[in-house]
């Protein structure tokens, strides 16, 4: 079977779509979403397999051969390999240090780089800084311009002119990540661009995160979603045990923040803050398992964990410890 295939990284300032896009293009949520910046602390893969049957946004693959015509020709496939990145930004703490590692090691051998800007923000000083990652990249950038749903149309034209002054985008695609707007168009450049090649992953396979790290994110994005002030960037999840049981999965977690007074944030009146994340966590955690989840949480307190180096390898799911 003829086959194209490569690696495509999700570059950007915090808070521009990047995961919004991964999840859209690959038709399934493995990427968490808040609407704080710094969600994202990892670099997540995300695998899209296109072999002619019914994809998420409807796009065929081209044909090889270059004949659409040759019935002895065999079916053509393709595999993206995505790769969603930390937001780009200046490093305060050996956490962050980790985020931006983290972006150079996706920037290593790419096919194609995907750097993305909201559309409905102006250009600033933090935009040509993550620019700056851009030029030095060196790869075939694609430039989206995202969150079009929220602007003028007329508004589109004059910022791909300013854009276009100052790289030379091998594409310029306006898109919407939240309502699909251009995705398809963006995944066919993107087909127009990748070598002919091996699929890397099996046609079914979604990212190479275990389990035990995508429910330790889900906790996270509901943290973040359920908690105001300083408690989504001053908290990690820590999976301490994950069992497969007969009849469940068993998962024990900590929620870790810096100081006491966040431990009662998170908690709640009467546990109810700490409780109602841990609904919402299983719910979706169980819809990823397709089994019934048994989530056994609980706050602690570890000051400084964002410069503790032991702790950051903790947290690291290619060194997860636990049980």
């Amino acid at each position: 079977m003829k086959c194209q295939s490569g690696f495509v990284t999700i570059l950007g300032r915090p808070n521009v779509g990047k995961s919004t896009l991964l999840n859209a293009l690959i038709g399934s949520k493995i990427s968490i979403v808040t609407a704080k910046p710094q969600t994202t602390r990892s670099a997540i893969q995300g695998v899209l397999t296109l072999d002619g049957r019914a994809n998420p946004l409807g796009v065929a693959v081209p044909s090889i051969s270059g004949s659409d015509n040759d019935a002895d020709q065999p079916p053509s496939m393709a595999q993206i390999v995505f790769l969603d990145t930390p937001g780009i930004l200046e490093p305060r703490s050996r956490l962050e240090e980790m985020m931006v590692g983290e972006i150079r090691e996706a920037l290593a051998d790419r096919d194609v780089l995907l750097f993305l800007v909201d559309a409905s923000q102006p250009f600033g000083r933090k935009d040509e800084a993550a620019l700056e990652w851009v030029r030095a990249a060196g790869l075939p950038c694609f430039l989206l311009l995202n969150k079009i749903d929220r602007i003028a149309k007329p508004t589109l034209l004059p910022l791909i002119d300013g854009y276009a002054k100052l790289y030379d985008f091998a594409e310029v695609i306006p898109i919407s990540a939240m309502t699909g707007e251009n995705l398809p168009l963006l995944l066919e450049r993107i087909l127009a661009r990748l070598p002919e090649g091996p699929l890397y992953f099996p046609a079914d396979h979604l990212t190479e995160q275990p389990m035990r790290f995508l429910a330790a994110e889900i906790i996270r994005e509901k943290v973040g979603i359920e908690t105001r002030q300083e408690i989504p960037f001053s908290s990690a999840v820590l999976v301490v045990r994950f069992e497969e049981k007969e009849t469940l999965t068993y998962i024990a977690a900590e929620v870790v923040v810096e100081r006491e007074g966040q431990k009662g944030i998170l908690i709640g009146a009467g546990g109810q803050k700490l409780k109602q994340i841990g609904t919402l966590a299983r719910k979706e955690i169980e819809s990823l398992v397709g089994r019934k989840v048994f989530l056994d949480l609980h706050v602690k307190v570890r000051g400084k964990w964002r410069d503790d180096p032991r702790f950051l390898a903790e947290l690291d799911w290619r060194t997860m410890v636990g049980e």
